[in-house]
């Protein structure tokens, strides 16, 4: 079981975690942004920002500084950054001299409620996300809301799809709640970190029941086969966009195939159709793409043996995992979330 800390006092949580061990070294691993957020420990591994980083090349860098900084099985690593941060340093520690304690600290919302927790860590391979990775959880996840200041409204959106996805698995009170959020507001700290604490248990639970996707935890990839269907899209065409996005145009098409497969209520499709209209840029595509959206979906972790699959609802908080999709229910899918948004 991951232990998760909810505070702000970051620095000292951080230092309490690493008195708890007997560690030789304790490394940490930030991407260029993130590196500046702390003091300066003497054993920083910096990696380049953003999501097309996450690549073999760079876990390879991690590498040969875990090496040179004398990393041992006795070592602890300090992910200190977003999900991407989360994602590599984890892989970087759970392969190298076959497994390094590790904690992740994620400093946006999208890694807190994502990368962050659950123990999966993974790197983008041949243009498809997170095709590379293994199961290996944080022992321990400091989670906190003082960093998200200082994010972009994008980051902040894309980390609130996440949010809104373990909201439609679990509590239509909390999903009406999420489509109310103003965020041209102000941060309200306390109501987020209540709104973190929600989502974060959501997955915490799917999790703890199928801890290695055999089953149950398919359900949080609400979204995601689709999802990561246009996030493929995007970077192959060298206009990558936010995690987050993408997912929230996944959640509005696998909710509108859950409508058309298994009776979804339609208020509901609407209602999470017009909050992504009005908070999330439309995607560029056209019919000319589904054939290749298609053939990412087919080569999605989550398919099997060349089917589509995914998760779908009947209701809010009633899911259902491994539905089996046909290109023509996602086409005509696709053709209604071109017209919604």
């Amino acid at each position: 079981m991951q232990n998760l800390i909810f505070t702000n006092d970051v620095e000292g949580a951080i230092e309490r975690l690493i008195a708890s061990g007997d560690h030789n070294i304790t490394a940490w691993i930030a991407d260029t942004n993130t590196a500046r957020l702390m003091p300066a420990p003497p054993h920083l591994i910096t990696i380049p920002d953003g999501d097309s980083n996450k690549t073999l090349e760079t876990v390879c860098r991690v590498w040969d500084e875990m090496e040179r900084f004398g990393v041992t099985r006795h070592s602890l690593i300090v992910n200190l950054g977003g999900g991407m941060v989360c994602d590599l340093g984890g892989f970087a520690a759970a392969t190298f001299k076959r497994g390094v304690r590790f904690i992740n600290v994620p400093t946006t919302l999208l890694g807190a409620v994502d990368a962050a927790v659950g123990g999966k860590t993974g790197l983008n391979y041949n243009g498809l996300k997170n095709e590379i990775g293994a199961f290996a959880p944080a022992s321990d996840i400091i989670i906190s809301t003082r960093f998200f200041d200082t994010l972009p409204l994008p980051e902040m959106k894309s980390g609130f799809a996440e949010v809104l996805k373990h909201a439609m698995l679990s509590d239509r009170a909390e999903f009406l709640h999420l489509l109310d959020h103003d965020f041209s507001a102000p941060i309200n700290h306390d109501d987020l970190l209540e709104r973190l604490q929600h989502s974060v248990q959501v997955k915490v639970n799917i999790v703890a029941r199928d801890p290695n996707e055999q089953g149950e935890r398919k359900a949080l990839n609400l979204g995601h086969t689709v999802g990561h269907a246009f996030e493929s899209l995007a970077m192959k065409r060298g206009k990558p966009v936010p995690h987050g996005y993408a997912v929230a145009w996944g959640l509005v098409t696998e909710a509108v195939l859950s409508h058309l497969l298994l009776k979804f209520p339609s208020d509901d499709v609407h209602r999470l159709g017009n909050f992504t209209r009005d908070n999330y840029r439309d995607f560029p595509f056209t019919c000319d793409d589904y054939h290749e959206l298609l053939d990412l979906m087919r080569h999605d972790k989550k398919s099997r043996d060349g089917e589509i699959t995914c998760t779908l609802l009947t209701a809010i908080g009633d899911y259902h995992i491994d539905q089996t999709v046909t290109p023509d229910d996602v086409a005509a899918a696709l053709d209604i979330l071109r017209d919604h948004l």
